[in-house]
């Protein structure tokens, strides 16, 4: 019986010193398990192989793990799922923020322009629907009857021969961008 076999059912059995004495043994082992493990992932990944062995010790050996193992194989096993768990949860959470994750939701209809503007503000938000325009006219002319003329969304869809669903899609829409572009707006240019 090998030494990493005897410490493991140390702690196994709940001898709180066994977690310590084990780390040295294995370390290198799951040093050279997670720098394999790497190796296959693509290119500029930020985890890096210790940080890699020190999260998966953590889910086997950590306060709350309530993992035990038979034997030497059976704990190095582990070690490679915990790795390839670690793995997966990283590229989700890196998928995740790149399609938006970090994005606040905002709620649509609650997001109200503010009437009164300040001259700058208004200045923004011209020169935000102007931007609109070129590209979305529709949805200029639904801001245009909605924010200036004080129409509602009845009788803006009245006044532009749509139905109703067409103006609250359009309206949604221009809300959206046009808060998106003045705020980009007064983000510092880099």
């Amino acid at each position: 019986m090998s030494d990493v076999t005897r410490i493991l059912e140390r702690v196994q059995n709940g001898d709180p010193k066994a977690a310590n004495e084990l780390l040295p043994l294995v370390y290198d082992e799951l040093r050279q398990l997670a720098a394999n493990r790497m190796a296959q992932e693509a290119p500029g990944h930020t985890l890096q192989p210790t940080a890699l062995v020190h999260e998966a010790w953590l889910r086997l050996a950590g306060v709350d793990a309530d993992v035990r193992f038979e034997n030497r194989a059976h704990f190095f096993g582990a070690a490679a799922e915990a790795m390839r768990r670690i793995l997966v949860e990283n590229a989700r959470r890196k998928c995740r923020l790149k399609r938006g994750g970090q994005l606040e939701r905002v709620d649509l209809d609650s997001l109200q322009l503010p009437t009164p503007l300040p001259d700058e503000e208004l200045l923004e938000l011209d020169a935000a629907l102007d931007r609109l325009a070129a590209f979305q006219s529709q949805a200029a002319e639904v801001v245009k009857l909605r924010f200036f003329v004080g129409l509602t969304q009845e009788q803006a869809a009245r006044q532009l021969g749509v139905s109703l669903a067409t103006v609250e899609r359009t309206w949604s829409f221009a809300k959206a961008w046009l808060f998106r572009e003045m705020r980009r707006e007064r983000e510092p240019k880099a």
